[in-house]
């Protein structure tokens, strides 16, 4: 099994829906583009993985949310050393089509009240459903490492929640744990680096908790 070094998982830069939250009235959130300062994020942390990945080879799967796939294009990193796949799987979570800010507001309140993992929003999902389609996808990503020419890195242009979810169901977090921990920033990155020792993967560095999480054990 040709396990990759790395797993980069690095959240999308800052977006118009960041700033406005209004503007989920007039676009659809798939379609929100990166600000100027997202873009800005994005070159930067483009700057370090090109010095991270070197020569080496990656595999980049990416969200088919417009603010991803800029995110992407605005690291510039290597083409010539990527494979570039669209993985809907790895998409946002769904919270409806139009949204009104004012029902997305109160939605939250009880999504806090509820919980983040189990809450659904109407019409859209919970926190579950992501977990469920992010378990899926890692079922397909192991199965690439059974290729003996997988790349050395695989990189995952994502969503905050995403990213948190693909952790928790990758080191058997428990659902107390995922509540506990906040998203990363814009254009932030964690990665899983393989002990090659031991041919487990440990997190670089962990997500920031915003409260101590609380088991019904």
């Amino acid at each position: 099994m040709a396990r990759p070094r790395r797993i980069v998982l690095i959240r999308h830069g800052e977006s118009e829906g960041n700033v406005d939250d209004t503007i989920y009235e007039r676009e659809p959130d798939h379609a929100l583009r990166l600000t100027e300062r997202g873009r800005q994020q994005a070159r930067r942390a483009g700057e370090r993985l090109r010095e991270l990945f070197g020569d080496e080879r990656v595999s980049a799967y990416v969200s088919p949310y417009r603010r991803t796939q800029e995110t992407l294009v605005h690291m510039r990193l290597d083409r010539a050393r990527m494979r570039i796949l669209e993985e809907p799987r790895l998409r946002e979570q769904d919270w409806g089509n139009w949204q009104d800010p004012e029902e997305v507001r109160m939605q939250k309140v009880y999504r806090d009240a509820y919980g983040h993992f189990f809450f659904r929003f109407p019409q859209g999902e919970s926190g579950a459903d992501v977990y469920d389609r992010v378990g899926a996808f890692l079922e397909s990503l192991y199965r690439s490492f059974d290729k003996p020419d997988n790349p050395e890195n695989v990189l995952l242009v994502t969503h905050g929640l995403t990213m948190r979810l693909f952790c928790m169901r990758w080191f058997h977090w428990t659902v107390a744990e995922f509540e506990s921990l906040s998203n990363p920033g814009n254009a932030e990155t964690r990665m899983l680096l393989l002990d090659e020792a031991t041919g487990r993967y440990h997190l670089d560095r962990p997500f920031e908790r915003w409260c101590a999480p609380e088991s019904y054990l």
